[in-house]
C-alpha cells in the first residue's frame, strides 16, 4: 500500500473522463467522489493516500479475479513501450488497469497477463468493460454506505 509520502499518491487519480460535471457522485472515470474531485487540492498526504488505498483495495479485487500476472517483467516492459505514466511505487493493480485500455485485442500476453478461466472466451474489450463497470459499482455502493 501507498505511504503519506508517496509522490505517486500526491498526484490526481483522475484519468480525465470526469462525469461529477454531469451530476455523478462517483466519477466514471477515476471512481472518486465528487466531494474528493473538488477538495482535492485543499486534501493533506494523508487524506489523498486514504483515497488512493480505497481505489486500489477496490481495484485490486476486482481485477485479480479477472486477469493473472504471469510475469512482472513482460507487464514492466510493456508498460514502457507503450508510454503509460506510472511510478515505482504504484501497485501493481493500478499499473495494469492504466495499461488494460492501450492493449489491443491478443495484447496481454506481451503484457505477462492472462485471463482467469471464468473469462475464457471473452473479448479483451468485454472484460474491460465489465471491469470498469464493476469498479464503479462498488465504488458506488461503497459511496452509499459510507458517505452521508
Amino acid at each position: 500500500m501507498s505511504s503519506d509520502s508517496d509522490p505517486y499518491t500526491s498526484k490526481t487519480p483522475c484519468i480525465g473522463l470526469c462525469s461529477t460535471v454531469f451530476g455523478d457522485l462517483v466519477c466514471r472515470g477515476c471512481k472518486r467522489f465528487s466531494h474528493e474531485i473538488i477538495d482535492w487540492n485543499r486534501y493533506g498526504p494523508s487524506q489523498r493516500a486514504a483515497v488512493w488505498k480505497r481505489l486500489e483495495q477496490l481495484l485490486e479485487q476486482l481485477l485479480w479475479s479477472r486477469f493473472e500476472l504471469v510475469s512482472v517483467w513482460a507487464l514492466e516492459e510493456q508498460l514502457k513501450r507503450l508510454k503509460v505514466p506510472t511510478d515505482p511505487r504504484m501497485p501493481v493493480c493500478i499499473k495494469v488497469w492504466r495499461l488494460l485500455p492501450r492493449l489491443a485485442e491478443g495484447g496481454l500476453e506481451d503484457a505477462g497477463l492472462r485471463l482467469q478461466p471464468l473469462w475464457h472466451g471473452s473479448s479483451l474489450k468485454q472484460v474491460r468493460d465489465n471491469l470498469d463497470q464493476a469498479f464503479f459499482e462498488l465504488s458506488k455502493a461503497y459511496y452509499d454506505r459510507r458517505v452521508p
